[in-house]
């Protein structure tokens, strides 16, 4: 396809990659006159309504994402047998040429790498999008420094596709997580997973499992979990460890709930170890500045970059390289720079000595009985492996049964009926009555283990924020939340006494019903520090609360109190009180002015000042000539205008 146009705009220049399902090309827009990254897909795909149908509404989806660290997507069509998707040209590399490269990455390398990633990540989540394929071929790295993720969608989209066998495992082997083997089903936490295995692999330079077959390595990790990276590599963290564990649990239930959570917790990691800021270098011998150098000219067109073609700038003899381990083949060479640690150089395979050739002796001649022996022999291996298999692959398996719409009881029989254990989890419904059953988690139809636990999530009513304790992981608290029907939302840091990275508070306040999938503020805590209570007088209630709440005092309570100089509802001062040293996170009580304005009644009855006076808590005595309510108040005490407190006596004078 070298030299080719696209629906006559975009020129194809140069390979970059291959893959099982499409290729990547170094390419122009010739309308705009800016290098772009072509990815055309399979020719297989051009006759199919539903792949066609999903890759245009996956190119919409992630095109509408803003985040610097995705790469942007410009423009998907088809022309003629080639379905294919225009994006941003990142020069540079991929993370898998890095780690080829340079070996395994240290912390501060790794949290340069997974930060921005994992923040782009979690837009997409926010947005409802999953990956589903993250791996080092997906991470790009620029010659700036830039890390981005590609390729938004693209399994969702092979997924729709009929030309795509049902039985099929979609996405990386080496990188999924184990509800994908078992049902096929990913949400954001299996993208959790996945990378969870990535920060695995670029500490260890290796990935967890490894097997003949991908068959083989999908299926280590249901019944196995991922090691810790310090039992691997020495000199790995701690903290990076609990963070691969959490995000590799085999329970998506355990994980973090999205890259969002993933990505506050890598913080939190960065913020312990005191890791500096790090600007990632590409990898110098990528497929990408490989592809540069080339030139389609009439007697290339078609042909992939010569093998020894130099790189710009560099006078280097290139090699060939090992075919890397996910699915994805790239044009590139191999250079060795001490940058993460010793160069890991590929096996190079033993060729036989020119004018030598392989030998082999011939086998010695068998009886007809040992021949016979042999095929019992194969042929009984043959029948225990298929078993086996069988067992492991779907034998174990059962799926989950309907459930929603029954009572409690029900469920759990229905449950434990086809062998699972269960528990029960409360969860928000606009439609189911509280007690009712709403489903399970795992969802109806998934594929688990026998014998694993099922939640049953019996309604609980109308979404409300659920009861939060300071001090909560903000893993649990993102959960119950979203068993409340609503949708937790990172608020940032705060100062509080909870332990730092814990839950400090959410928003709106606990028991608010709101609607189904409304937002809830999470505000993790940094901990506490000294701070003087502020001083709020003369301030609105609502001013003396965001006062201390911006100064880290939560208001433990209100309390009324009368101050001739504070008019009412105005805050008096707190207690304890104004520049009294305190600890960020503690509350202090509000002291509020209950003080009555005393009105102005001249000229009305007395019947109609009495009611007035006394309706506002005052004590009244008239002094007139004739105990007449219908007389005219001429004159009172205290003076109209001057705060009194409640119970105070007020005098009228009338006449007649």
């Amino acid at each position: 396809m070298i030299g080719q146009m696209l629906e006559g705009r975009y020129r194809i220049d140069a390979p970059i990659a291959r893959g099982g399902m499409s290729m990547v090309f170094r390419g122009v827009d010739t309308r705009l006159d800016r290098p772009v990254a072509i990815k055309v897909m399979d020719p297989k795909f051009a006759g199919d309504p539903q792949f066609l149908s999903r890759f245009e509404f996956e190119a919409r989806a992630v095109a509408k994402l803003k985040h610097p660290s995705l790469v942007a997507v410009y423009d998907q069509g088809i022309d003629g047998d080639h379905p294919f998707l225009i994006m941003e040209l990142v020069e540079g590399g991929t993370l898998r040429e890095l780690l080829r490269e340079r070996g395994p990455m240290p912390p501060h390398a790794v949290h340069a790498v997974a930060g921005p990633v994992l923040a782009a990540v979690g837009v997409a989540h926010s947005a409802g999008l999953v990956h589903r394929d993250i791996k080092p071929e997906n991470v790009l790295i620029s010659d700036a420094g830039e890390v981005k993720i590609a390729d938004f969608g693209l399994v969702r989209a092979v997924a729709a596709a009929n030309t795509t066998s049902a039985s099929v495992i979609l996405g990386t082997a080496a990188y999924l997580s184990p509800e994908q083997v078992t049902s096929g089903t990913a949400d954001s936490r299996s993208d959790v997973y996945s990378f969870g295995v990535l920060i695995f692999e670029m500490l260890t330079n290796q990935v967890p499992f490894s097997g003949d077959t991908a068959l083989s390595v999908a299926f280590q990790r249901i019944d196995n979990d991922v090691p810790s990276p310090s039992g691997v590599i020495a000199g790995v963290p701690q903290e990076f460890d609990q963070l691969v564990t959490t995000a590799t649990a085999r329970e998506p239930a355990h994980r973090f709930a999205d890259a969002n959570e993933m990505a506050a917790q890598l913080r939190h990691v960065a913020t312990t170890l005191h890791i500096p800021d790090y600007r990632v270098p590409a990898p110098l011998e990528s497929a990408e500045h490989l592809s540069a150098s080339y030139q389609a000219t009439p007697e290339h067109e078609g042909r992939a970059p010569r093998a020894g073609a130099a790189l710009p700038g560099s006078a280097q003899p290139t090699r060939h390289p090992p075919r890397p381990a996910a699915h994805t083949k790239v044009m590139t060479a191999q250079h060795g720079l001490p940058e993460f640690g010793p160069p890991i150089h590929p096996e190079q395979p033993q060729l036989p000595q020119p004018g030598r050739s392989w030998s082999h002796t011939t086998p010695p001649r068998n009886s007809r009985r040992t021949v016979w022996v042999w095929v019992a022999i194969v042929a009984l291996l043959t029948l225990l492996v298929g078993a086996g298999g069988w067992w492991l692959g779907f034998g174990r398996y059962t799926a989950v049964p309907p459930i929603a719409g029954l009572d409690t009881d029900q469920a759990i029989a229905a449950l434990e009926r086809v062998g699972f254990e269960t528990q029960l989890r409360q969860r928000a419904s606009e439609t189911i009555p509280p007690g009712g059953v709403v489903g399970t988690d795992p969802s109806a139809g998934s594929k688990i283990t026998k014998g694993s636990t099922v939640s049953v999530l019996v309604s609980n009513g109308r979404p409300r924020v659920p009861d939060i304790t300071p001090g909560d992981t903000v893993s649990t608290v993102n959960t119950v939340i979203r068993d409340n029907g609503l949708q937790p939302v990172d608020a940032g840091a705060v100062h509080s006494t909870a332990p730092e990275g814990t839950v400090a508070r959410v928003e709106p306040a606990s028991g608010t019903v709101l609607p189904m999938g409304a937002q809830v503020k999470v505000f993790r805590s940094k901990g506490s520090q000294p701070v003087q209570v502020p001083d709020v007088r003369g301030l609105t209630t609502a001013e003396a609360t965001r006062t201390l709440t911006d100064a880290g005092i939560e208001v433990r309570e209100t309390e009324m109190q009368f101050d001739r100089s504070i008019d009412a509802d105005l805050a008096i001062g707190t207690s304890p009180p104004a520049g009294v040293t305190v600890q960020s996170g503690d509350s202090v009580g509000l002291l509020v002015s209950n003080a009555i304005d005393m009105p102005d009644v001249r000229g009305w009855s007395v019947a109609n000042a009495r009611e007035k006076l006394q309706s506002l808590g005052l004590k009244v005595v008239v002094k007139q000539l004739a105990q007449i309510d219908s007389s005219l108040v001429i004159s009172q005490t205290p003076a109209i205008g001057v705060n009194v407190e409640a119970g105070s006596t007020v005098t009228v004078i009338a006449l007649p």
